[in-house]
């Protein structure tokens, strides 16, 4: 039997230390559309978190947003996406399977499911936007669509987020959401999903600084990832030749992640110039320039957008900290998350359960929680098995309650990395994880 993949590894890991299920399992599984588990949800909040953190609160030329997933349907005319959002769609004469065109397998003329060449018919386009209906009738003049990006929500609140917020151009409008696409081909665990989340910045800028402010954008948005812990080596930038740019799109790079699969997008920055907010202008009749009063001008704002997903960043996280290496001839798995986004900062362990030892653990472990730092009791098992538990998890410290606990009121943390081992006052414990955490987001 062939050795499991990377990603076959991380799947399996994923589901059994409750990181990511397969949505609907029960009932065999809806098609790439995935559940966040007790763990999962805490690393893709502490993504955003940082993410919201960076953008926003610590700067005072972008402002939040959350609007609707549930849009006017002459938003989506205007944007393009009813007309141009589509992907070319071949069907296996052999399976009836059907993907886009473009895949590799495919151009080469052999089915990905059934092995047959050559079955392919002609291909044909399929708009990607999932359709529904509003109101209780289904017909045409009720037809709504699931929104394919968030981006569409900043832009035609454009003036309503500037005058409230007394914003100056430059400034931008951050958002997080949720995003649907009726992907013809997904996979890849997380990576192309149907359903999934965006964190994307739409920064306005006076035409003629775009240039600048692009360039400005990729630096910053580069620097984030590593702050997140990310391999160097593992990133890299793409640009878009003319072959690949988009129609709107004055000039775009990706910032692309090598995974066990191949280099793939992570994050998009894109200049996207006039073009959205000139369409919304056109089809809503409105003016929607921005004036400068102090200039005595006004101008439709050309846009630098950066827009990562939150779903891509979890696995990214996910693949860079997996790790398998050799202890005392013992093989140990574990995920060396950033202690910032690790799901659990902390977990307990009373080496013996007598001796009043559970107590104390309890104590401590309470003491953590009232404090907001997430962490684990565990008294089942031996010590090594305790360890390896949290290993796979990526909990940054492992906290025993010995028998010299209850001489001297000193525990033994153990750090996930390097195995090293230090005592601490059972009362210094949380103060001692909220410096190293404060250390870690000053960086």
């Amino acid at each position: 039997m062939a050795e499991p993949s990377v990603m076959d590894k991380l799947t399996s890991l994923a589901k059994r230390r409750g990181f990511i299920f397969q949505s609907s399992e029960i009932y065999g599984g809806t098609g790439s559309v995935w559940d966040y588990g007790p763990l999962g949800v805490e690393l893709k909040r502490n993504v955003k978190e940082r993410w919201w953190s960076t953008m926003v609160h610590q700067r005072d030329d972008v402002e939040g947003l959350d609007a609707a997933i549930l849009m006017n349907p002459k938003v989506w005319e205007a944007s393009g996406h009813v007309d141009g959002f589509t992907d070319p769609l071949v069907e296996c004469g052999n399976c009836n399977r059907r993907f886009r065109a473009d895949l590799p397998e495919v151009e080469g003329g052999q089915c990905p499911t059934c092995g047959t060449k050559d079955t392919f018919g002609e291909p044909r386009l399929f708009n990607l936007m999932f359709k529904t209906f509003m109101g209780p009738v289904e017909e045409d003049a009720s037809v709504i669509y699931l929104r394919p990006e968030t981006a569409q929500g900043s832009y035609v609140n454009f003036l309503n987020v500037q005058t409230s917020a007394r914003q100056k151009i430059p400034f931008g409008i951050a958002q997080i959401g949720k995003a649907f696409r009726n992907e013809i081909t997904p996979g890849n665990f997380i990576f192309r999903t149907r359903e999934f989340e965006q964190m994307e910045l739409q920064f306005f800028v006076e035409p003629g600084t775009d240039d600048e402010w692009f360039d400005y954008w990729m630096n910053a948005r580069m620097e984030w990832h590593l702050s997140l812990g990310i391999r160097k080596e593992k990133l890299r930038f793409h640009e878009h030749g003319p072959d690949e740019l988009a129609h709107y799109a004055k000039k775009a790079f990706d910032i692309e992640y090598e995974h066990p699969f191949g280099w793939t997008e992570l994050e998009g920055i894109h200049n996207r110039t006039d073009f959205d907010l000139g369409r919304h202008q056109e089809f809503s009749g409105k003016r929607l320039e921005y004036i400068d009063a102090a200039a005595g001008k006004r101008f439709l704002p050309y846009v630098v957008e950066t827009a990562v997903g939150v779903d891509r960043t979890v696995l990214v996280a996910l693949v860079d900290a997996y790790t398998e290496e050799e202890v005392k001839g013992e093989e140990r798995v574990l995920l060396k998350l950033a202690p910032s986004l690790a799901p659990l900062k902390a977990a307990v362990f009373p080496l013996v359960k007598k001796d009043g030892l559970p107590e104390i653990a309890d104590k401590l472990y309470t003491d953590l929680r009232s404090r907001s730092i997430p962490s684990f009791y565990d008294a089942a098992g031996s010590i090594g098995r305790r360890y390896r538990r949290q290993d796979e998890a990526g909990t940054p410290w492992c906290i025993t309650v010995d028998g010299q606990t209850s001489e001297d009121g000193t525990v033994t943390i153990r750090d996930r990395d390097t195995l090293e081992q230090v005592r601490v006052s059972a009362e210094a414990v949380p103060g001692w994880i909220q410096e190293r955490l404060a250390a870690e987001s000053s960086t």
